[in-house]
């Protein structure tokens, strides 16, 4: 069996594709909300990784960068999924080292991310990526 690889998806073509594995994450979301969103996100910088083997998406990465006065330059995780028949395979740890090398080379002083209050992540981010709880983030819907 190859060993999987992290691959930037590039194109309407890849991004349709990956949909069967970002619905586990994003499972309010059919596929053309999907691929509408991307079609706003992309030009604003979003870019979004896929660690695949064999050809099959196996998990995927959706980041952005910016700049602010509280995290300096850094390098925002947005989307962070692995497949559930791929969980606890090293996949997510694979995707995060990637992005810590992308985002130094990028001149990105941290990572950061926010995570769902009643997701099951905060072990994974806190245990096994090395990622420390800093503070909360807060919405109100407008709706």
């Amino acid at each position: 069996m190859d060993e999987p690889e992290v691959i930037e998806l590039m194109g309407p073509v890849e991004m349709r594709r990956a949909y069967n594995v970002m619905y586990e994450l994003r499972s309010d979301l059919d596929e053309e909300s999907y691929m509408a969103a991307l079609n706003e996100m992309v030009p604003r910088g979003y870019r979004l990784f896929s660690l695949r083997r064999n050809g099959r998406d196996l998990a995927l990465a959706g980041v952005g960068f910016g700049v602010t006065f509280y995290y300096g330059r850094y390098l925002w995780l947005y989307d962070l999924v692995t497949k559930e028949s791929e969980l606890s395979k090293g996949h997510g740890a694979r995707l995060i080292e990637h992005l810590q090398r992308l985002a130094r080379a990028k001149g990105c002083d941290m990572i950061a991310l926010a995570s769902r209050l009643d997701g099951g992540a905060h072990r994974f981010y806190e245990e096994r990526a090395g990622f420390e709880r800093a503070s909360f983030t807060f919405h109100k819907p407008l709706s």
